[in-house]
């Protein structure tokens, strides 16, 4: 079958059986194509409590899929593709998390969503790259273990001077590959284009770039700009969700290394065949840590606010 007949095909069978399909950013285009729903992690885990669905099909990574199944357990959750993993959320295990509070009580340990839901349920609260200043400096301990993500936990120190913030020696494969260079060529080519740029890039990264921000922070600023031209410092997918949204911006990739492999796993012959119950990885997350990581996570709902 060509594409268009899959996404008709598709379209069909989720309006049948109250099926929605979850999209992050950085998906391949067909697969946007077809989402109920686009984007970022922490936007798509609050609305799938929200909608009315028997069905959620998260077309992302492993971490995405359980974090849903946390919040929303009464929802079906399928991973189209189960290879589909996050190296930085492995980059953590809560064994780690375990023997660091042995030694170190006095710390708040605090997690990036993009974790696990075993290390979730083990961490004192969960952030996101949006609220992490926010639910940082409202917490009561001074003492902070960020974990996996050095680059974003020491782009948080430096907006949070009243903690004493030490982070995990993990990182985004993807967004730590940015150079400082690569910033300095686009603007010097592309002068009147700011660039916007990810937490997850390095410091020295940061430190020359216009804007920095979560995806879905990235977007709403570039929608903003009344620049035409745009350089993006995030994950490549980003750019079709920019150019839907924006059709009179020009958008350029700031790096050729911003391809996530494991977010371009799913495609859209997974999602049909997640959609007709041919494949696909259906979530399932131990209760004790449900319900341990939900806490987390429901405690960092409430200080964003």
């Amino acid at each position: 079958m060509n594409n268009d007949i899959v996404i008709k095909e598709i379209e069909k069978i989720k309006k049948e059986n109250n099926i929605k399909i979850f999209a992050h950013n950085y998906q391949n285009y067909e697969v946007q194509q077809v989402a109920d729903y686009i984007g970022d992690s922490f936007y798509l885990t609050k609305l799938a409590r929200e909608i009315d669905a028997q069905t959620i099909i998260m077309c992302g990574v492993d971490f995405m899929a359980e974090t849903i199944k946390i919040l929303s357990p009464d929802k079906k959750v399928i991973l189209p593709v189960k290879e589909a993993t996050c190296p930085m959320a492995n980059m953590i295990k809560a064994k780690d998390i375990e023997n660091f509070k042995k030694e170190n009580n006095d710390f708040a340990v605090v997690a990036y969503i993009n974790t696990s839901a075993d290390v979730k349920a083990v961490a004192d609260i969960c952030v996101t790259s949006s609220n992490a200043v926010k639910v940082i400096e409202s917490l009561e301990e001074n003492n902070i273990l960020f974990v996996p993500d050095i680059n974003l936990g020491n782009y948080i120190s430096k907006m949070v001077k009243s903690k004493n913030i030490i982070s995990w020696n993990g990182y985004c494969p993807i967004h730590d590959k940015v150079t400082k260079q690569e910033v300095i060529n686009m603007k010097n080519k592309y002068p009147n284009a700011p660039v916007l740029v990810h937490p997850e890039c390095r410091q020295e990264v940061i430190e020359v770039s216009d804007f920095v921000g979560s995806t879905s922070e990235i977007i709403e600023y570039a929608s903003k700009l009344d620049a035409k031209e745009i350089t993006i410092g995030t994950e490549t997918g980003t750019l079709h969700v920019l150019r839907r949204l924006n059709p009179g911006k020009k958008f350029r990739l700031l790096s050729n290394n911003l391809i996530c492999i494991n977010m371009k796993k799913t495609t859209l012959e997974d999602v049909y065949n997640a959609v007709v119950g041919n494949s696909g990885y259906e979530v399932k997350v131990q209760e004790d840590i449900r319900v341990k990581a939900k806490n987390s996570l429901e405690r960092m709902i409430e200080l964003a606010r």
